[in-house]
């Protein structure tokens, strides 16, 4: 099952297009994307049964497409997940996953226009995990059966106010206007070989930026789930942006930085595309 946001309705794809999910179930399901969650276990079991084969399939550009967890209530992060990643932030490997927030008002769909707010914000691709059910001291073993699905995500970090001090500001410095673009859809894990073996990859007009493979994370997936059911209580729709690899600006020498004009493109193999193109910067 694959989900999206089109114009703020929640949507199937099927083939090219997209079939909307209220009037396929004849309004069992109502159009908006976040509330689904909350009969994500209903909506798994109706899909298969939908006739979708002869539902009326609506064409859509990508640009069309809102963020298809639009509105959760949490929005987690991994920093250093990937050794090279920690290697090149000039830290060792973390013993337990390091979390911090990000805000839901930075998140947009998968292709939009960003304002830099200064010179200096880096790009961080991302797999995305979203929560269908309930989670709470749920084990590792356990977790994926709470994972609603994936979808790709870019960390956009402004790393000026990020390390401004005295102690660092990672969830403002994420959580600039854009800088949570996620999508193009929710793909469930069943529709993948490997859920937790993707290729992931950036590059901005041309340039290879990062490429890796979410295998390589120190926390996977289910230890992620694991480890903050153990502190908070997941929700339907929380989303988990589960770290980077390597090949951020500031791990470079001297640092690269987004600049007025770039595009970034962002691929997870399996899930999709992001594109964002950058305004402004001081």
């Amino acid at each position: 099952m694959r989900l999206a946001n089109l114009g703020g309705r929640l949507s199937l794809v099927h083939g090219d297009g997209l079939v909307d999910v209220e009037r396929l179930s004849g309004g069992r399901f109502g159009p908006d994307p976040q509330q689904v969650f909350e009969r994500w276990d209903e909506l798994s079991r109706w899909v298969p049964t939908a006739g979708i084969e002869a539902a009326e399939v609506l064409p859509f550009r990508p640009e069309d497409l809102g963020p298809p967890v639009p509105a959760p209530r949490q929005v987690f992060a991994v920093g250093l997940n990937y050794d090279e990643h920690a290697r090149e932030s000039g830290f060792a490997r973390p013993a337990a996953p390091l979390v911090f927030t990000k805000y839901p008002s930075s998140l947009t769909g998968p292709v939009s226009t960003v304002e830099l707010p200064t010179d200096t914000v880096d790009w961080e691709v991302e797999l995305v995990a979203v929560i269908g059910r309930e989670a709470r001291h749920v084990s590792a073993d356990d977790a994926w059966s709470h994972v609603a699905g994936l979808t790709v995500g870019q960390d956009l970090s402004e790393r000026t106010s990020q390390h401004a001090g005295p102690a660092p500001q990672f969830g403002l410095a994420k959580s600039f206007p854009g800088f949570s673009p996620i999508g193009p859809f929710l793909v469930t894990a069943d529709e993948l070989d490997d859920p937790e073996d993707l290729a992931l990859s950036c590059e901005a007009d041309g340039m290879v930026l990062q490429e890796g493979r979410t295998s390589q994370m120190i926390f996977p997936v289910r230890e992620l789930i694991a480890y903050l059911s153990s502190v908070v209580t997941l929700r339907p729709g929380d989303l988990i942006f589960t770290g980077t690899p390597a090949g951020v600006g500031a791990g470079r020498t001297p640092p690269l930085y987004l600049r007025p004009g770039q595009t970034l493109h962002s691929h997870i193999a399996g899930l999709g595309d992001l594109r964002q193109t950058f305004t402004g910067g001081a």
